[in-house]
């Protein structure tokens, strides 16, 4: 499938997304704040009717999203571009990591990391808690909703969005993901019905983390500073917060957001590091191993368990929940994801979002949650789960204050939840601006401004009129039809990179021209071959032998009744292309490239700054590694047509 990009000149708001998101927000504040009770019963209703008749539908979806992720990362289609194919990462492997993990859940490690795997200790699912077999149990449940199934449900939305987006032309927007779906319409209401949702979704999940997460920031000032636990403080480092978020917004992705990430990275590293020196070291990397064991032995049926012969409560409190908050926040987390992957492949990105994120967050878990769960076991420090059943925002400082050295390593974790909260705010900011703006990241600094400074106030309000649990009930209520859209989208994900693979098959068969009976023959190929030209032969020869070679075909093409035209494309670059509203689109390009010269070049080669260039071709699926400089201008015209052949054989094999 190859998509008909919108080619309309794009503004830098888009007014049906921006205005009407904003007065829905506005309105869904008020209903929760005014309203509040009513609003609590009713999103209770709602969430209670989806965990009662449709937990196996989620339960299902997320298994299908898992199994389509690993499939994909294992398959053919694994050496595709997210991208045109001669694009490269914009970001380090590093830079990459750090920004996934501050933005896919960072925040959560340092709510949870201390206080799920206690919970699940004291009160498991089934049998007796405080034993050590509710331990064991407690590690293998943390695992199981920390693991790769989130992971999966972020990477299966931001691979279609980055898919569809670098490499077909979409809008960097959740609407693409519709494609498949409904065709060019995603750029009509349905699509910005879609977006709408997208932002409504987003500043409300970063807004109820935003007031959920200042009370263990509050908490942690307390315990270490004496500062009052009062509501006039949580609005305050909300407002700091928040403030914060727009100044590193507002510097942009590759400055703000890129440096907070690698800081989170940095400060994680080193208090996990601080826990494992300081607390059971043997038996932290002990228990990894066994925890990561029990964790992919069972994944495929605790996948898929229900508790249906044994009802109880606890699913829908615990596994549902999780699933309905991943499934809420993947259009917010997937697009940020999205925009940072481009140009890496399918299964270099697989690798990356679903395997070392969850490693981390894994070995995370270990470290706190068995740490904790030691304490109270063996050590008898009884009063740690006594204070944490009590109030989870206190679990992190209650655990740290048993370790030498508590001041300072609760400092750093104080640090740590903060900068994890900006760096949730400010992508989030960076993601609805997209959103309001049609794709474009190139927004004026007001509106980045005016998005992350909602954030903040809805934050304020939620938490001064107590409305916060009832949005955030809201929120994972409206991931059902968000999964039912996003197992359609995967469907034509599927297909298109079907449709790709098949064009990708066609693609290298012969990309050297015959010269038996060209003039010079094989001496003029074997010199071409030889020689390595510097920047001015290549446009030279771009300008008298392959821009004429493109104009004749285009000729020749218009009096057969061919659309088709020849321009300069920039930087030297010539560009043909033909097509009709029926087809899809052929693009022939010929770019100037530079590359370094080669160590074992004969000659002269004391200047090691000295570049060679070629003249590549480009196709509309990218770069080609397809030289053809030196070719006479029949040979430029014979590569033209062999590569339409192939195309319009493409278009057979899948019509």
């Amino acid at each position: 499938m190859t998509a008909k990009a919108d080619t309309s000149p794009k503004p830098t708001l888009n007014p049906p997304v921006f205005y009407t998101s904003g007065v829905i927000l506005l309105l869904l504040v008020l209903y929760a704040s005014v309203f509040q009770s009513h609003a609590q019963v009713v999103f209770a209703e709602v969430q209670s009717w989806i965990i009662t008749n449709v937990s196996w539908f989620y339960i299902l979806a997320v298994a299908i999203i898992l199994g389509t992720v690993v499939f994909l990362g294992m398959s053919r289609y694994g050496d595709i571009k997210l991208g045109p194919d001669h694009s490269t990462p914009d970001y380090s492997s590093t830079t990459w990591f750090a920004m996934l993990f501050s933005a896919g859940m960072g925040i959560g490690l340092m709510f949870f990391g201390v206080a799920e795997p206690v919970m699940h200790f004291l009160n498991p699912p089934l049998g007796d808690g405080s034993t050590v077999e509710a331990a064991r149990e407690a590690m293998k449940i943390t695992f199981f909703h920390w693991g790769l199934h989130a992971w999966a449900i972020y990477a299966i939305v931001a691979m279609i969005l980055a898919y569809f987006s670098y490499r077909h032309g979409l809008p960097l927007t959740l609407r693409s993901a519709l494609y498949p779906l409904i065709g060019d319409r995603i750029y009509g209401p349905i699509g910005h019905a879609v977006d709408i949702f997208a932002i409504i979704g987003t500043v409300l999940g970063v807004a109820t983390s935003l007031g959920f997460g200042v009370a263990q920031i509050n908490t942690g000032l307390n315990a270490l500073f004496g500062v009052p636990i009062t509501t006039t403080v949580q609005i305050i480092l909300i407002i700091a917060t928040t403030a914060l978020a727009t100044i590193s917004v507002v510097t942009g992705l590759d400055k703000g957001v890129r440096r907070l990430s690698e800081l989170n990275l940095a400060l994680a590293v080193l208090l996990l590091l601080m826990v494992i020196v300081l607390g059971p070291t043997v038996l932290i990397l002990q228990t990894f191993v066994q925890n990561t064991g029990g964790y992919l032995t069972e994944i495929i049926s605790r996948t898929l368990n229900l508790y249906a012969y044994q009802p109880t409560d606890w699913i829908g409190g615990w596994t549902l929940f999780y699933w309905g908050w991943w499934l809420a926040w993947s259009p917010f987390v997937g697009l940020f994801i999205a925009r940072i992957s481009r140009g890496r492949t399918i299964r270099e990105f697989v690798m990356g979002v679903l395997l070392v994120p969850a490693a981390f967050t894994l070995l995370w878990m270990t470290v706190f949650g068995n740490t904790a769960i030691h304490m109270i076991l063996t050590e008898g420090l009884t009063d740690l789960g006594a204070a944490i059943d009590k109030d989870t925002s206190l679990a992190l400082f209650a655990f740290l204050q048993h370790f030498p050295f508590s001041g300072v390593i609760s400092l750093v974790a104080i640090v740590m939840v903060v900068v994890f909260f900006v760096t949730s705010a400010d992508s989030g900011a960076m993601v609805v601006d997209m959103l309001a703006s049609g794709g474009s990241a190139s927004t004026p600094v007001w509106q980045r401004v005016f998005w992350a400074s909602s954030m903040g106030l809805v934050a304020i309000a939620l938490l001064l009129a107590d409305g916060l649990k009832a949005l955030q009930t809201a929120t994972i209520a409206s991931a059902l039809p968000f999964t039912i859209a996003l197992l359609c989208s995967m469907r034509g994900l599927l297909k298109a990179l079907k449709l790709d693979a098949t064009k990708r098959g066609l693609r290298y068969q012969s990309i050297s021209p015959s010269t038996s009976s060209s003039p010079g023959g094989w001496q003029r190929r074997l010199r071409t071959l030889a020689m390595f030209p510097r920047r001015a032969h290549v446009l030279r020869f771009i300008a008298e032998t392959a821009k004429p070679a493109c104009v004749s075909v285009v000729e020749e093409w218009r009096k057969q009744g061919y659309a088709c035209d020849v321009e300069d494309a920039g930087d030297g670059s010539v560009r043909l292309r033909v097509g009709s509203p029926e087809h899809p689109e052929f693009i022939y390009e010929v770019r100037p490239h530079p590359y370094a010269m080669p160590s074992f070049v004969m000659g002269d080669t004391q200047d090691e700054e000295r570049k060679y260039f070629r003249a590549e071709v480009h196709l509309r699926e990218g770069g080609q590694d397809h030289d053809i400089m030196g070719w006479s201008r029949e040979e430029v015209i014979g590569d033209i047509l062999d590569q339409y052949e192939r195309h319009m054989h493409f278009l057979h094999l899948v019509s």
